[in-house]
């Protein structure tokens, strides 16, 4: 068996520590072997990669084993948002892709994401197939990049016109160019910059952007992600440039954060809820909406209102995206604030996503302040937290135990009706909402959610999952 094992979107290690150049070429060796396995070979792979240390050295390292293998490689020829590396690979009607990036994991991780031909996460089964065929280091065939891209076997390529021309066929950006807002866009100094001012140039919106250039030890935040108090420092700016909004993307742009016009954070449940609403409400559509355990019930209740199937996976997209393609569903998403959207990819897009949520500002003539208030007048008010923890390993047993022999039968002075075991321990309670407890997929983490519709208990909530837990 390897010792390499992949977890929510493939793997992920700390750079110079277990993510080495021979580990990268070992996890490359071992999805050249399953894409021939898979009779893909011949369609070649799509590589890129985001802005962190080494990234693109990461990049040819894993290019230089797909040529060894005799697999065409198109290779991006910068630092790529995830999204548009997604897109390419089904414009490029490619095998898969490689995608080196540890999204918003802290500044000493690097990772190895996978994504199959319709660019979506590969489902947990095919990623242990990976898994068990990547070899020692010895068994790895590679072909130098230099004589790779010579032989024609490594070409590369700008992936974002294709994007480009995407985003326009699924949005008319023009209303947003004309609506002169003032958009604040903090780019956590990862592969969102750029684009938007990209998307919306030529019109009488202004894009200011912050975070915007290469800097792969993250100042002013803890990590690339698009929560607080991550998008503390991006958000003070909001009034010094008097923005109409905050758009927050993470370190490889398929997250989106939303930030006020008086430099507030909406929480991620809240922003796929305003995305539910956007698409059912002001667009009048009508489908599928896929969602993991971890996100917001308001949806549920959204599913209820407009006649819809809602249906609930386990946390990340190697469970959405092949739910997606299963029911062929119009949204996707994730707690994390990671969305996806039907006639795209089943990847999570947090440039399209902030693109709708400018779209739904534009239709309802409404500030984001004010979004939430059309929002809460469907499902009523709903309020989130969540604590991150850190642990030991030897004590993960432990934490595991405590958790599934839990059985309250309040939590937050709320009585509990049932509890959920699709990812993690789901305690449901009797307002409807629910305290989650769940081990992150992709670091040692113990993660405690919650919902409610009860403000004031939030907390105390919380309180009572960290027993639960052993913490």
């Amino acid at each position: 068996m390897s010792d390499i094992k992949f977890g929510t979107d493939g793997w992920r290690g700390r750079i110079g520590a277990n993510y080495t150049f021979d580990n990268v070429r070992r996890c490359a060796q071992g999805f050249a072997t399953y894409i021939h396995q898979a009779g893909l070979a011949d369609k070649g792979i799509v590589i890129g990669h985001d802005k962190r240390f080494q990234a693109e050295y990461f990049a040819e390292a894993a290019a230089e084993v797909l040529a060894g293998n005799g697999i065409k490689v198109w290779l991006t020829d910068g630092a790529t948002p995830t999204p548009t590396i997604s897109y390419a690979t089904v414009d490029k009607e490619a095998g898969g892709a490689i995608n080196i990036t540890a999204s918003h994991n802290p500044a000493w991780d690097c990772g190895f994401k996978v994504r199959d031909p319709q660019g979506g996460a590969i489902p947990p089964n095919n990623l242990k197939k990976i898994e068990a065929v990547i070899p020692d280091i010895t068994a790895v065939k590679r072909l130098k990049i230099d004589d790779a891209m010579s032989d024609g076997l490594v070409t590369k390529f700008d992936a974002g016109p294709a994007y480009v021309e995407q985003i326009n066929r699924l949005i008319d950006l023009q209303p947003i160019k004309d609506a002169g807002y003032k958009v604040l866009v903090d780019c956590m100094w990862g592969n969102g910059a750029g684009w938007f001012p990209r998307l919306l140039e030529g019109g009488k919106t202004t894009i200011h952007e912050v975070h915007n250039k290469r800097n792969p030890i993250y100042p002013h935040m803890t990590r690339p992600e698009p929560i607080p108090p991550n998008v503390d420092h991006g958000l003070s700016f909001v009034k010094q440039v008097g923005a109409d909004v905050a758009i927050i993307n993470d370190g490889d742009a398929d997250r989106v954060g939303f930030g006020t016009e008086n430099g507030d954070f909406i929480d991620q449940l809240r922003v796929y809820g305003l995305v539910g609403y956007y698409f059912l409400e002001v667009r009048g559509l009508r489908g599928p909406i896929v969602k993991t355990i971890s996100t917001t019930k308001m949806l549920n209740k959204l599913g209820k209102i407009y006649n819809i199937p809602i249906h609930e996976t386990g946390v990340g997209f190697k469970y959405i995206a092949p739910k997606m393609v299963e029911v062929d569903a119009m949204i996707g998403g994730e707690e994390s604030g990671g969305y996806a959207f039907q006639g795209h990819v089943p990847e999570r897009d947090g440039i399209l996503a902030g693109m709708y949520l400018l779209d739904l500002m534009v239709q309802t003539g409404k500030k984001p302040s004010q979004l939430l208030d059309l929002l809460f007048e469907k499902v009523g008010a709903h309020y989130y937290d969540r604590i991150d923890s850190y642990f030991d390993a030897d004590k993960k047993a432990e934490i595991q135990a405590n958790v599934a022999a839990a059985r309250p039968t309040t939590i937050g002075g709320l009585k509990v009706t049932d509890i959920v075991t699709i990812d993690g321990h789901q305690f449901i309670m009797e307002d409807g909402g629910w305290l989650l407890v769940r081990f992150s997929g992709t670091e040692p983490v113990i993660r405690v959610y919650c919902e409610t519709t009860h403000e004031s208990r939030v907390q105390d909530i919380l309180a009572d999952g960290m027993k639960i837990a052993g913490l």
